[in-house]
């Protein structure tokens, strides 16, 4: 059955999809994801896991599967405790074996911890595993770890892209200025209105230093009231169009499918005064730049 494409969404760039598996609850497999993105047109998505490297779920089924393809299929590492933590060894594998992308501590960052201990919402294990130990990129002496310097310097030397996880703005922060520092160019914040908790004005500041602000169209997509259009068109305004990207950070097992959520939102911010040129660029241009498209 051929399925229809949309054209304001053809060609997006998703760097932020959650396949199974995961001990979190998940829709689609890696292949089943693989095959969504190709169906409906899209150029390239990145799988993210806060648990494992996906860069081996993505090579288990090149030959098989994503061969097949038109979409590109990228992986990457989230220093979480299940691989480590900070763990140079770890991404160093995932960076020589084809990831592209770092996401700096996401459920182990604690600022994650201290959301969810305040009963913040977000999915839960289907089995049980122990709690996830704070994971802060600052030593006791409140500079920033050996092992940050180490994870940066193969980040560079791997062109790939330095994603800020769920860390907390000053952590991003100093984070982001050794990268900078270090010669790392691919800067990507995730979702600063979502457990970050950063400022359009500390977004706007890393924008203009070089950084790409991502926003999930996940989030805005479900008619949640907490979660308008209108939130979205503000920090595009804010932040600027050529310094924002459109992820769907979806995935999770009651999670719209990725071509349905995006070409919701996409149409959704041109009906609110955003230029089709400039959804498309959010969509497909600034992401893909980071992956070199």
């Amino acid at each position: 059955m051929t399925v229809q494409q949309d054209d304001l969404i053809k060609g997006t760039v998703d760097l932020h999809y959650h396949s199974g598996p995961s001990p979190f609850p998940r829709r689609l497999d890696p292949a089943e994801s693989a095959r969504h993105y190709d169906e409906h047109g899209f150029k390239a998505v990145a799988y993210k896991s806060h648990h494992h490297n996906t860069v081996m779920d993505i090579l288990s089924i090149k030959k098989s599967v994503l061969d097949n393809l038109q979409v590109r299929v990228f992986g990457g590492i989230a220093p979480n405790g299940l691989v480590g933590g900070l763990n140079p060894r770890a991404v160093e594998m995932c960076l020589r074996m084809g990831g592209k992308v770092v996401w700096f501590p996401t459920i182990s960052s604690p600022s994650h911890l201290e959301y969810h201990q305040h009963g913040g919402s977000f999915p839960q294990a289907t089995m049980q595993l122990r709690d996830e130990a704070p994971n802060p990129v600052f030593g006791e002496d409140g500079k920033l770890k050996p092992e940050v310097y180490d994870i940066i310097q193969l980040i560079k030397e791997e062109d790939a892209i330095l994603a800020a996880g769920h860390m907390s703005p000053p952590e991003i922060a100093a984070v982001f200025k050794a990268a900078r520092e270090a010669g790392v160019e691919k800067l990507l914040v995730l979702h600063p209105e979502f457990v970050v908790n950063m400022t359009e004005n500390e977004a706007r500041e890393l924008a203009q230093q070089g950084a790409f602000i991502e926003h999930e169209v996940g989030m805005y997509g479900r008619d949640r009231p907490d979660w308008p259009i209108e939130r979205l068109v503000n920090w595009i305004k804010a932040v600027g169009v050529e310094h924002t990207t459109l992820g769907s950070d979806t995935g999770q097992a009651t999670a719209p499918l990725p071509a349905d959520i995006f070409g919701k939102v996409a149409h959704q911010l041109v009906d609110n005064g955003v230029p089709e040129p400039d959804v498309r660029r959010m969509l497909s241009d600034n992401p893909g730049s980071l992956l070199n498209l």
